[in-house]
């Protein structure tokens, strides 16, 4: 008689996560709105039941999945920054980290994109989370400065950084590099002025 190995029990904050996962892929796979919380389910291995228990609904698990690339993009772009010297060596790391995490997670900025009648606030939410961090960042190198001033310099970095993503989505043979090397000779021209 054969015996079996008992089974894991799972966490669940580890279930959310592969929940997660799996949803990511499926979406992607599928679109949103051909995507079934039955194959979510089947590739996690549990009943649809879980799924709603964790998440409410399709839309909540597609919110829960752009709220944790929300989070993730706030940790690279936050920890980049940080490991700069200079005003402008923030900028540029910052702007590479952003272009690096969307190639890197680039089905949930696919999805984020296309699902934007679902996600248009949560999309909204991550554009003003970008635009803090980034004025923050300049307000350090530029205490005095107007704090209107920063904020409309930072809606300008998120723009252009969001619409030269949209860019390589169509060009691929543009590298993280080039994308943030595109920008940084278009904004840095105007910030450097405000370097100690």
């Amino acid at each position: 008689m054969e015996t079996r190995a008992p089974r894991r029990r799972v966490g669940r904050a580890e279930r959310e996560q592969q929940i997660l996962d799996a949803a990511l892929s499926v979406f992607s796979e599928r679109g949103y709105q051909n995507a079934s919380m039955d194959v979510v389910a089947e590739r996690v291995g549990v009943t649809k039941p879980v799924l709603y228990t964790h998440f409410g609904s399709k839309d909540g698990l597609l919110l829960a999945c752009i709220a944790r690339a929300r989070a993730e993009l706030l940790e690279v772009t936050t920890v980049a920054a940080a490991s700069a010297d200079g005003p402008e060596e923030m900028l540029r790391r910052g702007t590479k980290a952003f272009f690096d995490y969307l190639e890197r997670q680039e089905p949930a900025w696919t999805l984020l994109y296309s699902e934007s009648t679902v996600a248009g606030e949560a999309l909204e939410g991550i554009r003003a989370q970008q635009t803090d961090f980034i004025a923050a960042l300049l307000a350090t190198q530029a205490p005095d400065a107007d704090p209107q001033r920063l904020e409309g310099w930072a809606q300008v970095i998120v723009g252009a950084c969001e619409r030269l993503a949209i860019w390589r989505g169509s060009n691929r043979s543009v590298t993280s590099e080039q994308a943030t090397e595109y920008l940084m000779d278009l904004a840095w021209t105007g910030l450097a002025r405000m370097a100690p």
